[in-house]
């Protein structure tokens, strides 16, 4: 007998089991839907208020000019300058100022234009000397490197916003203080003379051994 109910009770128990087991899974599958329209609609919400920025070219481009160069590069200067641009300082800087410290790193390449070399440049004499006169060294390019360029740091008043031209008036500054100190280290008159090694070497392969170089002001 107590055997008997012991079984009636172990079949209950599992009866009532699998009767919940079924149950929540019925659950799950009435709310599933709607779990998954609150997932989608949460994501949908995080786009808007975190939308990702859509670059679309133009497909029309439009070519103003095709210049031929013949410019020989002979030296190339990296740069690191460190900029301060800053905007309503004083007294009341910590109110209405606007402040930043940018990184800068830039290059300069300088060189001789040899399209600037006419036959009137070009002379030899009755013992084989060739004489060349080169134009003068050139600035190539003066920029800055936008991928290692950063602002370190800014500081804006409490009562203002940043000034969104201030970046940029900082990045001008970069390039010409870039620049300026290329030409302070004497950039173009060690381009004039790698010009004047490289041809040198470069008529010397080609069988003219005396070589004289010269400039316009000479």
């Amino acid at each position: 007998m107590k055997k008997a109910v012991f079984i009636i009770l172990v079949g209950v128990v599992l009866f009532l089991a699998i009767s919940v087991a079924v149950l929540l899974r019925g659950v799950q599958k009435a709310t599933q839907p709607v779990i998954e329209l609150q997932q989608g609609v949460s994501t949908e919400v995080a786009r808007l208020l975190h939308p990702t920025p859509t670059i679309i070219p133009d497909p029309v481009t439009i070519i103003h000019e095709v210049q031929s160069l013949a410019r020989l590069e002979t030296i190339q200067y990296s740069v690191e300058k460190v900029i301060t641009a800053e905007t309503r300082q004083g007294p009341f800087g910590f109110l209405f100022g606007d402040r930043l410290l940018l990184v800068s790193h830039g290059s300069v390449i300088a060189g001789v234009d040899l399209a600037e070399i006419t036959e009137s440049d070009i002379s030899v004499d009755e013992k084989g000397m060739v004489t060349l006169q080169l134009p003068p060294a050139e600035i190539f390019i003066a920029a800055l490197d936008n991928e290692k360029t950063y602002v370190y740091d800014r500081e804006v008043g409490f009562l203002r916003r940043g000034d969104v031209e201030l970046e940029s008036a900082a990045r001008l500054a970069a390039e010409k203080e870039i620049l300026e100190a290329a030409l302070s280290d004497g950039i173009l008159e060690q381009a004039q003379v790698n010009a004047e090694a490289y041809l040198f070497r470069l008529l010397g392969s080609l069988g003219f051994s005396n070589v004289r170089f010269t400039s316009v002001s000479q």
